[in-house]
């Protein structure tokens, strides 16, 4: 029982089984999934469909966290991403050629990928500071965004585009398999090669990891393209499940929930050892308190606010420090002869 309580699962599960259990007090039917033509309906699946945006850049912000590095252009790259497939699509006069998606599809991942690099470089190789290289895009990738849209939101009529964000495999959305295959893909290359122990050597001390051979310059530049990635195929299913793109507010805040999903999950910022797993758990918390907030009727100006106050309480009920000081004083409260002893203790 010890061992499950200290384990970076324990208290993320907690919180979101305390979610679910609130919404389901709320609103019995909250666990309620129904089959409508070949499709599963019901809050989970929405859940599931809404948040695989979230999980996606989470995943590529938990790698960056690893090497103890941040990426604050996610956002931007997500609206990039959603303008560049958009606007190839909407010049075409057929847009529900196979032909056409694939090449939208593989410019946007294409780009999203160079930008991801971009940071890289920036924080590799020219030495910059993680938070400013990716302030300078996330700045900049909005307004180029916005260039590519011309400052509209650009709409799209094809169905074979729009299954990617809101079309059913075995009568699940698309964008849950699109998850799995990234998030399994991530798994096996960090925990069944090398390149998981590169990365957590690189966050925990970059030039020994350097001096003991490791190519730290070339493992930063891999993990922000692999977030470039996941970001530009985020886009992608953000886009399509609208069939549009709003390079204004497209991906807007992303990088900020992304980066709590890995806090949540039990990445530490300073780097080193990650987990993938938990992110994905911290992305689904994050989404559930969104849905829990949109269903109780919180009003739109405090929304954030409640968001914020919540978050705060999941982190800081996953505090060990936090957590003890608590105890600590339960303890001196309802057994005052300790209390001496205690004081001696801390």
């Amino acid at each position: 029982m010890k061992t499950i309580y200290k384990h970076h699962l324990f208290w993320p599960l907690c919180v979101l089984a305390a979610l679910m259990l609130f919404n389901f007090i709320y609103s019995p039917d909250f666990f309620s999934i129904t089959l409508q033509n070949g499709h599963l309906y019901g809050s989970l699946i929405d859940i599931l469909n809404f948040g695989a945006p979230l999980i996606l850049v989470a995943i590529g912000m938990t790698l960056v966290v690893a090497t103890r590095g941040i990426d604050l252009s996610v956002g931007s790259i997500v609206a990039i991403s959603g303008a560049i497939s958009c606007l190839s699509i909407s010049k075409a006069s057929d847009q529900n050629m196979l032909s056409l998606i694939l090449l939208s599809v593989l410019m946007s991942v294409g780009l999203s990928l160079i930008l991801g690099i971009w940071n890289g470089v920036l924080v590799s190789a020219v030495g910059i500071q993680p938070i400013i290289a990716t302030l300078i895009l996330m700045v900049a990738g909005r307004g180029i965004a916005q260039l590519i849209t011309g400052g509209q939101i650009i709409t799209v009529t094809s169905e074979k585009y729009s299954y990617i964000g809101s079309g059913s495999l075995a009568t699940l959305p698309f964008s849950i398999f699109v998850v799995a295959t990234v998030l399994v893909i991530a798994a096996l290359l960090t925990r069944k090669t090398a390149l998981g122990l590169f990365i957590e050597s690189v966050g925990c001390n970059p030039v020994a990891s350097l001096m003991s051979g490791i190519r730290a310059h070339s493992v930063i530049i891999s993990v922000y393209m692999f977030c470039g990635l996941c970001a530009g195929i985020a886009g992608l299913l953000l886009s399509s499940n609208v069939s549009s793109a709003d390079g204004n507010n497209a991906g807007l805040w992303y990088e900020l929930d992304a980066i709590l999903a890995v806090v949540i999950g039990g990445t530490s910022l300073n780097g080193g050892r990650f987990y993938l797993l938990g992110t994905v758990v911290g992305a689904l918390i994050i989404q559930t308190l969104t849905t829990t907030i949109y269903m109780i009727g919180v009003p739109p100006e405090i929304t954030l606010v409640v968001k914020a106050f919540v978050v705060l309480m999941v982190c800081l009920v996953q505090s060990p420090a936090f957590r003890s000081a608590i105890a600590l004083r339960w303890k001196t409260r309802h057994y005052p002869g300790e209390k001496e002893i205690s004081r001696h203790v801390s």
